[in-house]
């Protein structure tokens, strides 16, 4: 019976495991599979626009159309709040290029990337903390999604904003508020099964729909209000008695606006990998991360601004301002139907930006947990699901503390980005070389039992400083020392340029084997014929008799070759 069982286990277990196309060099096993090689020209689809959307999805959205609020609240003027904004987000559009490089030249992502800075077993140091992200952000994503789905069901039927409870008072949600998650989820599971390579449709569609909608909402609280109204003549308000002068909370500022995309340029090569050529994501990150998001920051200034002249009161998020625009489902059918047109296209936002984000991107990170298994859509699955596990209505309503410290992590991935930056571009020359990264014999990257310490040092290092920022912050605690607040309102930088200068002094002063290498042969299949003479590597072609004889195995061949510098 036992051997039975096991028979039957081992049948169920090799169905479930990934096989990859050996012609096209898709080796599956304990370090590689489809989906993390590196991408061959086939798979590299992404023009100029794929990536106006990728950032439509973190410009056209609620988070984005908030930001100046957090900045007036704490007394900045509205000029001195969206000089705040623009400089972060030429900053977002720096950073994220600086480590998506990578993936444009090497078609390699954030997975891979870390093997050879911090080794092979090392590297899921970062990659973990990513994975923990894309689960708990996921799940709150859904959760907020959840809200304008019930701003679009209270517009279609108005009795469910006014319907019973029948949730048990212990749990911190609404009834509406939790059937609002569920259409969300449920809506947004089929886009799981949208390629990377296939998004442009969904890029294009989103960013038309919230666009219009957004400049909709605008232009009607601006004629309703007949003006702007007075929020967007705010000045200077600083607190009387305030510790902090303009230049502390500005650099704060600017700090937190990076800080709150510091995940998402971690992983900017899981998607730059995609790129036909580096100019479509040049073109595509200025155009949206940067200007688009700028200019949805004064949409929603403009129009908050223009809604408190109407309304008397601040709506800083829209699903309370749309639900007010149609008296909370009491309102005029025309009133319910522009509130549903105008919810149905942040929430359009909400849900592909939570994909694209989260999901795709969770699943691009267990991937290299276990290749075997899981490829990007199985991970992308995996992180679906578990918004169950998470609770996201437990996390919003009642830990909000523990919102603040994830929204504050930034603190731990900016020196990830640091030692990123620094290895690829100062240290290695912007060379890697690909078949070492996916075996653990005849590497350069395995450094000591699979971890390079230096890396481990520098990215603690990197931190140490401003974790005690971050604790005394969360905690409220007014009696701290100035300088950990000072440190805290600077972490990014510090971060990143401690946790580098420290790993370049460390490998000038403990070098390392194979920095500046590459294969002199595409293995894979990885570049198109002028990316491989620029690179001067042997295109594939030239090596089909090799791979056809089956007389040389990826081991044997990169040994074969001497190694270029």
């Amino acid at each position: 019976m036992a051997i039975g069982l096991r028979s039957r286990f081992d049948r169920v277990k090799e169905k479930v495991r990934l096989h990859g196309d050996e012609a096209q060099h898709e080796q599956t096993d304990q370090w590689s599979n489809r989906d993390l090689i590196p991408l061959p020209p086939s798979r590299r689809t992404w023009g100029w626009f794929h990536y106006f959307g990728f950032w439509t999805l973190s410009s056209l959205n609620i988070a984005n159309w908030q930001t100046p609020s957090s900045f007036l609240t704490q007394g900045l003027s509205v000029a001195q709040s969206m000089a705040v904004i623009l400089i972060g987000r030429a900053l977002i559009a720096g950073f994220s290029t600086l480590i998506a490089w990578c993936g444009l030249k090497w078609h390699i992502g954030f997975t891979i990337q870390n093997r050879y800075t911090w080794g092979m077993r090392a590297s899921y140091i970062p990659l973990l903390q990513r994975i923990l992200l894309n689960f708990i952000w996921n799940a709150i994503q859904c959760w907020n999604g959840g809200r304008l789905a019930a701003v679009c069901i209270t517009a279609i039927w108005p009795s469910f904003a006014k319907m019973r409870n029948f949730l048990p008072e212990s749990l911190p949600a609404t009834g509406d508020q939790f059937i609002g998650f569920i259409v969300f989820w449920v809506l947004s599971t089929p886009l799981l099964w949208i390629p990377p390579e296939k998004f442009k449709i969904p890029f294009l569609f989103t960013s038309l729909y919230t666009g219009i909608g957004m400049i909709s909402m605008m232009i009607w609280s601006l004629s309703s209000a007949k003006g702007v109204g007075p929020l967007l003549s705010t000045g200077q308000t600083l607190p009387e008695g305030s510790t902090w002068n303009v230049s502390w909370l500005m650099m704060a500022g600017i700090n937190q606006t990076i800080g709150g995309i510091a995940a998402g340029i971690t992983n900017g090569s899981d998607f730059s990998r995609y790129a036909r050529n580096w100019k479509a994501y040049i073109i595509g990150t200025i155009t949206s991360g940067w200007i688009t998001g700028i200019l949805v920051c004064l949409v929603g200034l403009i129009t908050t601004s223009a809604a408190q002249k109407i309304y008397g009161v601040v709506y800083w998020n829209p699903p309370d301002l749309l639900m007010r625009m149609m008296e909370n489902g009491d309102g005029s059918s025309a009133a319910r139907a522009g509130v549903f047109f105008l919810a149905f296209g942040f929430g359009l936002t909400s849900m592909f930006e939570n994909v694209c984000g989260n999901a795709v991107a969770g699943g691009i990170d267990l991937a290299g947990l276990w290749p075997h298994y899981i490829n990007i859509r199985r991970g992308a699955i995996i992180t679906f699901i578990a918004a169950w596990v998470v609770q996201p209505w437990q996390l919003v309503n009642r830990a909000t503390t523990f919102i603040q410290v994830l929204s504050s992590f930034s603190v731990f991935l900016a020196p990830v980005i640091g030692l990123m930056a620094v290895d690829f571009y100062l240290l290695r020359g912007r060379k890697v070389r690909l078949s070492h990264l996916y075996t653990t014999k005849n590497t350069s990257y395995w450094y000591w039992n699979g971890i390079n310490w230096r890396a481990v040092v520098s990215w603690v290092c990197g931190w140490a400083p401003t974790i005690g920022g971050l604790i005394i912050t969360v905690g409220q605690d007014a009696n701290a020392p100035r300088a950990l607040y000072e440190l805290y309102f600077m972490a990014f930088f510090i971060g990143f340029f401690t946790s580098a200068i420290i790993f370049f002094a460390l490998n000038k002063l403990f070098p390392v084997a194979g920095l500046g290498e590459y294969d002199e042969v595409d293995y894979y299949g990885t570049f198109t014929a002028k990316e491989a003479a620029k690179l001067g590597v042997i295109p594939i072609e030239f090596q089909t008799d090799a791979y056809e004889s089956g007389e040389h195995s990826l081991n044997q061949e990169h040994e074969t070759f001497e190694k270029k510098e």
